[in-house]
């Protein structure tokens, strides 16, 4: 039995935000890009899309201070190591986050999406919970708010030249995933800098 695509935006439109809010969790970036784009076309409300994307990230955000909180320097000797966090460097940062964390969770949160290994740090050196909260819930309208907006541009971009030329779905598709690639390497970048640069967490009297 052939599948119109009416058929699947009406699957989307009552299914479609139980299947988005996990992925969201996650791999917040990517299905917000997504679910903004099919919100352009009429398959989602936008403002329920970056609802979701803003609780998908902050249950993501809650869970990666909980394991810091929950297995600290265990989780350092451990895993962390692989990622960049060390004992060393845990130490450094703890005084830099009672000063300044609520700055650093906000800034990561908005510029990058960077979570796990800042939350987990977080976690580890037991910020309060309810100011790592706040900030990543601050954080999180820039951050989400942008990937809303580009996801939303792709698929009014979609929508608008789609009656002209009948491949530009796979130009736009194709948007998606360099934006997907762009956002990845410069979360990359964004975490050695932060770990390697220690100057950055150097104590200040």
């Amino acid at each position: 039995m052939e599948i119109s695509g009416q058929q699947i935006f009406e699957f989307l439109s009552q299914y479609g935000y139980w299947i988005m809010f996990p992925l969201m969790i996650i791999e917040g970036p990517v299905m917000t890009l997504i679910a903004a784009m099919l919100a352009s076309l009429g398959a989602f409300n936008v403002f329920i899309v970056f609802m979701l994307s803003m609780a998908g990230d902050i249950i993501g955000d809650i869970g990666f201070y909980t394991i810091g909180r929950k297995w600290g320097l265990t989780f350092a000797r451990g895993i962390g190591k692989y990622i960049g966090i060390t004992e060393k460097r845990i130490l450094k940062m703890e005084r830099y986050f009672n000063n300044h964390g609520g700055k650093t969770i906000f800034l990561v949160k908005s510029t990058t999406g960077l979570c796990l290994v800042t939350f987990v740090v977080a976690g580890i050196v037991r910020m309060n919970i309810k100011k790592f909260l706040l900030f990543s819930f601050l954080g999180g309208i820039v951050w989400s708010g942008s990937l809303v907006s580009v996801g939303y541009f792709y698929g009014y971009l979609w929508r608008e030249i789609s009656q002209f030329i009948d491949w530009i779905g796979w130009i736009v598709f194709g948007l998606v995933i360099i934006t997907f690639i762009i956002i990845n390497l410069f979360k990359s970048y964004e975490t050695k800098k932060l770990f390697n640069n220690s100057n950055s967490f150097t104590y200040t009297k």
